[in-house]
C-alpha cells in the first residue's frame, strides 16, 4: 500500500510540473513572439533594400501575421503594399492596400495609404484615350487627400496630380469632340464641348473649347448662341488666338464687338451658367 501511496504521489507530481513547464514555454514563446515579428520586420526591410521584393514581402506579411495586435502590423502591411508599388506590381499594391482599409480603418497612416492607392492608379496609366478606369480611380484617391488630409505633404502633391489630371481628361473630351465636328456631328460635339467648359474650366483647353462652340453654332446658324460663347471667351482671352478666330467668324456678320470691356468682373464659371 506504501507502494502504490508513492507511485499515486509521483504521478500527480509529474503532472503539476509539466503543467508548469508548460506554463513558462508558453510565456517564453509570448515574449518570442514580438522578437520574431521584429527579425521577420528587418528581413523585409532588408530584402527590399536588396530588390527581392517577393521575399519582402512574404516577410512583411510574416511580421504582420505573428503579432496583428502589434503596432508594427500595420505597417508591415504598409510595407507590403509599398514594396509591390516600387516594382511596378499595381495590381498586387492596390490589393494589399484594400486589405489594408479592411483591417485598419482608423489608422493613423491612412493617409499615407490614400497617397499609395492614388499612385498606383497614376503610375498604371498606360493609354488614357483607351482606359480612363486607372486615371479616374487615381483621381478619386487623390481628391480623398486633399479632402480629407489638406495640410499634408501627400495633399500638396495630389493637387499637382489633379492639375495633370483634369489636363488629360479634357484632352481626350476635346479629342473626342474634333472627331465629332470632323464626322459633322453637331450635337454631339456640343456635348463634348460644353463638357470641357463646365468641368475643365481650370485647364488649358477652356479657350479652344469656347471657341469650337462658337464655331458649331455658327454653322448650325444658332448666332445669338455663338455670340454669347464668344461674348465669354472675349471677356476672359481677348488676346487668343481662338478669341481671334471666332472674331473672325461672327465678323462676318458683324454679331460680335472685339472691344469688350474688360473691367467686367465676374467669373468665368457666372458667365457660364448665365447662359444657361
Amino acid at each position: 500500500m506504501k507502494l502504490i501511496l508513492i507511485y499515486i504521489i509521483l504521478f500527480f507530481s509529474l503532472i503539476s510540473c509539466s503543467q508548469k513547464s508548460k506554463d513558462i514555454v508558453t510565456q517564453i514563446e509570448g515574449d518570442n513572439i514580438e522578437e520574431q515579428m521584429m527579425i521577420a520586420y528587418r528581413e523585409g526591410v532588408t530584402a527590399l533594400d536588396q530588390g527581392d521584393i517577393f521575399f519582402a514581402v512574404k516577410k512583411f506579411n510574416e511580421a504582420e501575421m505573428l503579432y496583428p495586435q502589434s503596432e508594427w502590423a500595420p505597417k508591415a502591411s504598409l510595407m507590403a503594399a509599398y514594396s509591390y508599388w516600387s516594382e511596378g506590381y499595381y495590381k498586387d499594391s492596390t490589393q494589399e492596400l484594400n486589405r489594408f482599409f479592411k483591417i485598419y480603418p482608423k489608422n493613423r497612416d491612412l493617409d499615407y495609404a490614400y497617397y499609395l492607392m492614388a499612385i498606383n492608379y497614376y503610375d498604371s496609366i498606360v493609354d488614357e484615350k483607351k482606359d480612363l478606369r486607372p486615371l479616374l480611380k487615381s483621381k478619386e484617391y487623390f481628391e480623398i487627400l486633399t479632402k480629407d488630409y489638406p495640410k499634408t505633404d501627400y495633399a500638396i502633391d495630389a493637387k499637382y496630380k489633379l492639375d495633370l489630371i483634369e489636363d488629360v481628361l479634357a484632352a481626350k473630351e476635346m479629342y473626342i469632340a474634333r472627331h465629332y465636328i470632323k464626322k459633322q456631328k453637331w450635337i454631339a460635339a456640343l456635348n463634348r464641348l460644353k463638357n470641357v467648359v463646365n468641368n475643365y474650366e481650370t485647364t488649358i483647353y477652356i479657350e479652344e473649347a469656347l471657341h469650337r462652340i462658337v464655331e458649331v453654332y455658327y454653322i448650325l446658324g444658332l448666332e445669338n448662341e455663338a455670340k454669347k460663347y464668344a461674348t465669354i471667351l472675349g471677356y476672359n482671352y481677348q488676346s487668343s488666338e481662338w478669341f481671334e478666330q471666332s472674331y473672325n467668324i461672327l465678323n462676318k456678320t458683324k454679331k460680335l464687338e472685339k472691344n469688350i470691356d474688360p473691367t467686367n468682373n465676374r467669373n468665368l464659371l457666372d458667365k457660364i451658367k448665365s447662359i444657361f
